[in-house]
Parts: C-alpha cells; sequence; structure tokens
C-alpha cells in the first residue's frame, strides 16, 4: 500500500493530501468539541444534544461513511511521508522545524501520536458508539468510566491529541503558506493553544460524569 501511494503520488501532491484530511478531522473535532461542551450545561442538556444528532437521520451514516474514507487515508499518507523522509539521506523528519529551529514535541511524536490516537478512537467507538441506542448517552460514558482503567487511557488518548494536532494545525498552514519569521510563533502558539481548548472540552465531559 504504501509502496503503491509513493509510485502513483508526488511528494507535493501527498502533502497537500494530508493538510486536507487534516483539515476536515481539524472541522470534525471542533463540530464534536462544540457539542460534547454541552456537558457543562448538565446531563439533560448533553443527552438532549445526542438525540437531536441522531435525529439527523440518514445524515448521520453518511457522515461516519467520509470519516471512514478521510481517517484511512489521513493515516496511509501521513505513514508513506514519514517512511520516504526516514529513507531521504540527510533530510528532516516529516515535521516542520519550530520557528527557533528545533523541532517540538508535536513533531517528534507524530507517528507515535497517531498510533495512540487510533487506538484510543477504536476504544473509544467500542465503549461509546457500538452501545445499546436505547441507553442515555451520559449513563453510558458514566458506565465506562467505572472501569478503573479507562480514565487512564482517556488521558492518555486526550494528551496524545493535543500533540499531535498542535503541530498538525501549524503543519497544515505550512503547507498552504500561511507562515511568516515574524509571526510563526504566534501562530504556533495558537495552534497549542486551539488544540488545548478542544481537548479541555473532551476532559470536561471526563470530569463531570466520573
Amino acid at each position: 500500500m504504501f509502496d503503491f501511494l509513493q509510485g502513483t503520488l508526488s511528494s507535493l501532491s501527498r502533502k497537500y493530501t494530508m493538510a486536507g484530511t487534516g483539515f476536515l478531522l481539524g472541522v470534525f473535532l471542533l463540530t464534536h468539541a462544540a457539542g460534547n461542551s454541552f456537558i457543562f450545561q448538565g446531563k439533560a442538556a448533553f443527552n438532549a444534544y445526542a438525540e437531536q444528532l441522531h435525529s439527523l437521520g440518514p445524515l448521520v451514516p453518511v457522515a461516519e461513511i467520509l470519516l471512514l474514507i478521510i481517517f484511512p487515508t489521513h493515516i496511509f499518507i501521513g505513514i508513506s511521508l514519514f517512511l520516504k523522509n526516514q529513507d531521504a539521506a540527510g533530510s528532516s523528519r516529516y515535521a516542520v522545524k519550530s520557528s527557533s529551529g528545533g523541532e517540538t514535541w508535536g513533531s517528534r511524536t507524530m507517528p507515535w501520536t497517531g498510533l495512540i490516537i487510533l487506538a484510543f478512537l477504536l476504544l473509544h467507538l467500542f465503549n461509546v458508539r457500538f452501545v445499546d441506542p436505547t441507553l442515555p448517552i451520559a449513563d453510558v460514558v458514566e458506565q465506562t468510566l467505572t472501569h478503573p482503567l479507562y480514565p487512564f487511557f482517556y488521558l492518555s488518548g486526550i494528551t496524545a491529541l493535543i500533540l499531535h494536532i498542535s503541530h498538525g494545525f501549524w503543519s497544515l498552514l505550512q503547507t498552504w503558506g500561511i507562515h511568516h519569521p515574524r509571526h510563526n510563533s504566534l501562530i504556533q502558539g495558537g495552534a497549542y493553544l486551539l488544540a488545548t481548548l478542544i481537548c479541555m472540552v473532551f476532559l470536561g465531559v471526563v470530569v463531570v460524569l466520573w
């Protein structure tokens, strides 16, 4: 699969595909975080949001199918770019350098945080998505959090998500040509702030329901 991608897509095409799929996944995360923020209004509001979401009917499975296309594409292209840069003599890794000239934690750990996020996503779907649809979502999350190891897995997944998407946002803007030496530090700081705010919402669900 990776040899096929490397043979059929140029490095530039792969980088733009990576940026495009990353942008779509970022939109999904923002939307998901906005919905989850209803937890701060109480369990009733959180359950009402989930019910409203499921009332969209066929739009839900369509969105899920699109995500099933976007996620694997992002993963395969990302690994392809990582392996290509690993093989390139004297080249840096896929992650771009920070404005200070060194790599950030986010850039150095992109492949590994991606794997942690994938594992966390599968665990999350198993425990929250594929359950009895008649149960209120708040009750489902509460029951899941009773497992002693799940909060640890959740915290690990959120930590990896902060590192991954903070550098992902920064790298996306670099790919699209949105950078300037004077403002790179501000842009990078904004990427970390946005990533942290999104993840704090997800953590808020655990804090309220645990």
